[in-house]
């Protein structure tokens, strides 16, 4: 009986997890789809200022990035944790009052951080004042992101994951449609200043952010009496004053902020280093070097957020999940939590790192046309295999936060910090533009390594079925990307029979033809073997049925 009652909350949490998952991969793939397309219309409009003018954002948006990730202080994350033990302990009110709480932190952490970004810039602008107009436009964002991301949060820790997919991709939809309008107002009409057309399209990150959190709050009135009906069943027996409410959320933000802000800390490494690194190791002009930084930092950094934001919608569903049953004592549903976590992550993240790395080529042409174009190639193509450690990081990073176990796991990313400072001047020196990807790497292997390892005496979640599970994922994802890079290659000899295979239409089809191939071969591997039934559950059998696979 009690193997009974474990099975089946083992394929609740599984359910959950599922849905919750899609939901927020559903969101973060077509927000940062979104926000990887505006650079084709956004390259055409700035035509041969698009290297500068992409160096020039991209600096700007890291400093803005980890500016924002202190603004939230781990609280959304915190939030939805924190939510979820008290809904399973059915304290529903206890989840209100924090909520209301969190909104009063972040309202007065996006205000402090607003002005600090917008008043100390020129202190922090490496030695470029065009970053300083850069930077001020992005801390009208800053002010309502806090707020609008703690939100997320408050659904996240209802297993509602909707609203936070949705208001994601309309974020990205308003700001893609206010830059590119902007930018086309500045540059083709006004014959304006690069430099001013830079300043509007990070501008519109707060654009976004209002649309965003418009539809955040449209969800909470249409769902408070829902949520009302939860308070007054409540078990209404835990009175937390306010004091402590607070305690609770700096206690469990404050290691937020800083594993939350892993992949960004990486990327300022890179910024405030890379261009010292490179003029000792080189003699290349400065505008080299911007072109340089933007190939790595910039152009293969959207590519393989795409990928990376498949990671981070597992990482978000588990967070929850694995608090609840780290509430509730259950080592045996945490451990069969992380398994499945892990085969999750492997079953999404792997293909697409690696089906991107075959048409790296084409893909890179597409966005940003054939300039530098086997350099630009060759670094994407290597970002994609090194973008599986950053999204293993996000996933890790966030179980470890599930099971209350912050303080190691930032231990283990100081570990993982110290190892990318320690090699990135030789890796930079020898290996140029790829130095940066391979000591932020090494980096993300010690962390991912040591939390592994942590996480497996603990729960022993590694077992012989995960492990066979995840070879032949592995299996299938190499056999995808031979079929991709192949149909690469015909597609290329096809295309340019009729046009030239070089150039964005032609890609554009190359691309199309490869994604499906290597994806329709990937599909009928998993069904046809079972693996996709241990993360798709049931409908898995629905997609044999209909696709006819026996």
């Amino acid at each position: 009986m009690q193997n009974q009652e474990n099975n089946l909350n083992e394929d609740i949490a599984q359910d959950k997890m599922l849905k919750g998952s899609a939901w927020m991969t559903a969101g973060s793939v077509f927000s940062r789809i979104l926000g990887a397309l505006y650079i084709i219309p956004w390259n055409m409009i700035l035509g041969g200022l698009y290297l500068q003018a992409n160096a020039l954002y991209v600096q700007g948006y890291n400093v803005y990035s980890l500016i924002l990730i202190i603004s939230i202080a781990g609280i959304p994350s915190a939030i939805a944790k924190q939510v979820a033990h008290y809904n399973a302990l059915n304290e529903y009110g206890v989840s209100v009052r924090l909520y209301k709480r969190g909104v009063l932190l972040s309202v007065i952490m996006g205000i402090l951080c607003a002005l600090f970004l917008y008043f100390f810039s020129p202190l922090i602008d490496n030695g470029n004042p065009d970053l300083i107009p850069v930077m001020r436009s992005l801390s009208w964002a800053v002010l309502i992101i806090p707020t609008m991301s703690l939100t997320r949060g408050y659904f996240q820790g209802f297993q509602d994951m909707a609203p936070s997919a949705l208001s994601q991709f309309v974020e990205q939809l308003f700001r893609v449609i206010y830059m590119l309008i902007a930018v086309f107002f500045i540059i083709k009409v006004l014959r304006g200043s690069w430099v001013t057309a830079v300043s509007q399209s990070t501008f519109a990150a707060f654009i976004g952010a209002l649309a965003g959190l418009l539809i955040l709050a449209w969800y909470y009135f249409r769902r408070r009496k829902y949520y009302r009906s939860l308070v007054r069943n409540s078990n209404n027996q835990l009175h937390v004053n306010a004091n402590k409410l607070y305690l609770e959320i700096i206690q469990q933000a404050v290691p937020f902020v800083i594993l939350g802000a892993g992949i960004a800390i990486f990327q300022l490494i890179d910024q405030y280093t890379f261009f010292n690194i490179m003029h000792v190791a080189t003699s290349a002009s400065n505008k080299v070097l911007d072109q340089l930084y933007a190939i790595f930092a910039g152009n293969a950094n959207k590519l393989i957020m795409i990928t990376i934001s498949l990671a981070s919608s597992v990482a978000i569903t588990v967070v929850p999940l694995l608090s609840e049953s780290y509430t509730r004592g259950n080592k045996k549903e945490i451990s069969h939590q992380v398994s499945a976590g892990f085969v999750l992550f492997s079953f999404i993240m792997i293909p697409a790192a690696l089906g991107m790395t075959a048409i790296a080529g084409p893909l890179n042409r597409l966005f940003y046309t054939n300039v530098n174009g086997a350099l630009s190639a060759n670094v994407l193509a290597f970002s994609s295999i090194v973008s599986i450690s950053f999204g293993l990081f996000t996933v890790l990073s966030a179980m470890m936060q599930g099971i209350s176990q912050n303080k190691v796991a930032v231990k283990y990313f100081v570990y993982g910090a110290i190892a990318k400072i320690i090699t990135q001047f030789p890796m930079v020196y020898f290996f140029k533009e790829f130095g940066p990807l391979l000591s932020s790497a090494i980096g993300f292997m010690v962390v991912n390594m040591l939390i592994i390892g942590s996480l497996d005496r603990q729960f022993k979640f590694r077992n012989d079925k995960m492990l066979s599970q995840i070879n032949w994922i592995i299996l299938f994802s190499l056999v995808t990307y031979f079929v991709a890079i192949t149909a690469v290659y015909a597609g290329n000899l096809l295309v340019s029979l009729g046009m030239n295979q070089y150039g964005r239409i032609g890609s554009g089809i190359v691309v199309a033809f490869a994604s499906l191939l290597g994806g329709l071969v990937y599909v009928y591997l998993t069904l046809k073997s079972r693996i996709a039934d241990t993360v798709l559950g049931h409908k898995a059998e629905t997609l044999r049925r209909k696709l006819h696979i026996g």
